[in-house]
């Protein structure tokens, strides 16, 4: 029965060619419009979520600063100094905290052969590299023998390496911090982050902790970069970090202006808004696309509809019931959009293809590998939400002129003109 449905409905498309492929030209249209659009603000939020995550999932900077509520008998105003000692109380009282590392920061001249730079210089942990997505693209990354035996060994960013060595291999090579001989040991390939603090990680380089204590005073941390055990746990992470502090240095362990934290999963819901919102606004306005070519396939139906009264009528009175007129009706307004959608997910396949990349935010970083571009790269996933989008619309396009149909009185029906 149901072959013999889409038969007829097939049928009856083809007793009017032109009308049928301009009824479907609306529907190419629309389709290629949700695709596409789709496509878009899917590369949109992968490349805006990629950059917020190039600075380290879950993590929290703590940032020393003046404590405003006397506690413990001490007066307010004092500075909060980031010692060691501090670093073994949060260990040993913030289970929360997954991992810890201090990180001293100064800004000196780096130099190799003729060429100079004057940028960040961190002092930093093994377990740094991981927390801030410090991935090396070449040589490795800082290694817990290196602080131990306070090797001068130093990681690159990609923008640094490429002032010193001029695109020439960095591995192994030599370069001088404020006269000191360091061994290049790793770079890191081009980072795209939204994000920074001290300098941009591109330009930063990085020592061990332990070295650092060559160059300059490392008594006191410039900052500690905490990892909490889930990014749910961030803001009670905070509060042992806080309170631990607090009572080792006698403040309150309230006072916001003691210690002042950035934590990275309490901005990405808003980017996650951001990104989501703009995807949602792309294919609302695709569906009103897609949408004005369904009401094209509806006022063809019920022209039809009107134009085999008889045969309605007559097809009623040899035995047919009212659900197999509807379902008559509704088959061909689904060829109708199913065989335009699947003509516009091919051309908008080919479209996407020839556009290729749109400019996004390589310029703003300088970058011509596309890799923070938008790539208008058309999906299964994407094609699969197109499909679904579009059977919905065709079952609303024939569902009122099938339901006409289907209530047409059988002897009205053969007697209209």
């Amino acid at each position: 029965m149901f072959q013999e449905i889409l038969k007829q409905a097939w049928t009856s498309l083809r007793r009017q060619p032109v009308r049928s492929c301009l009824t479907m030209a609306g529907i190419v249209w629309g389709i290629v419009a949700v695709t596409l659009l789709l496509a878009y603000g899917t590369s949109f939020r992968r490349v805006l979520m990629s950059t917020f995550d190039a600075f380290g999932k879950d993590v929290i900077i703590c940032w020393p600063g003046t404590t405003s509520d006397q506690a413990g008998g001490e007066r307010a105003g004092q500075k909060v100094k980031l010692e060691q000692t501090d670093v073994d109380e949060i260990r040993a009282n913030a289970p929360l905290v997954k991992k810890l590392c201090p990180e001293t920061v100064k800004s000196l001249d780096i130099s190799h052969d003729q060429n100079f730079a004057n940028t960040a210089i961190r002092g930093v942990c093994t377990d740094y590299g991981q927390m801030r997505n410090e991935i090396p693209n070449e040589g490795r990354w800082l290694t817990e023998d290196d602080q131990v035996n306070r090797r001068h060994v130093i990681f690159l960013g990609a923008l640094l390496k490429k002032k010193l060595f001029a695109g020439l291999p960095a591995i192994d090579e030599t370069v001088r911090i404020n006269g000191m001989r360091f061994t290049v040991v790793g770079t890191m390939g081009r980072k795209f982050a939204d994000s920074a603090y001290f300098a941009s990680d591109d330009e930063s380089a990085w020592i061990p902790y332990t070295t650092a204590g060559d160059l300059w005073d490392t008594k006191s941390a410039s900052v500690l970069v905490a990892t909490p055990i889930s990014f749910a746990f961030e803001v009670p992470a905070e509060r042992q970090i806080l309170a631990a502090l607090a009572d080792r240095q006698h403040f309150s362990p309230t006072d916001k202006r003691a210690v002042q934290f950035i934590g990275m999963s309490e901005f990405r819901p808003i980017m996650e808004g951001i990104s989501y919102g703009l995807e949602f606004l792309l294919l609302f306005v695709g569906m009103l696309t897609l949408g004005i070519g369904g009401v094209g396939v509806m006022n063809i139906m019920l022209v039809t509809v009107n134009e085999r009264v008889r045969e309605i009528g007559l097809r009623r009175a040899l035995g047919a019931r009212r659900r197999h007129i509807r379902m008559q009706f509704l088959a061909e307004a689904l060829a109708l959009t199913l065989a335009g959608g699947l003509a516009g997910m091919l051309l908008s396949v080919v479209i996407g293809a020839s556009i290729g990349t749109l400019p996004f935010l390589g310029p703003a970083y300088e970058d011509t590998t596309g890799a923070v571009d938008i790539h208008m790269h058309v999906s299964w996933e994407i094609l699969v939400a197109s499909m679904v989008v579009l059977i919905v619309v065709g079952v609303l396009s024939g569902l009122v002129p099938a339901m006409r149909a289907a209530r047409l009185d059988p002897v009205e029906a053969l007697r209209y003109e």
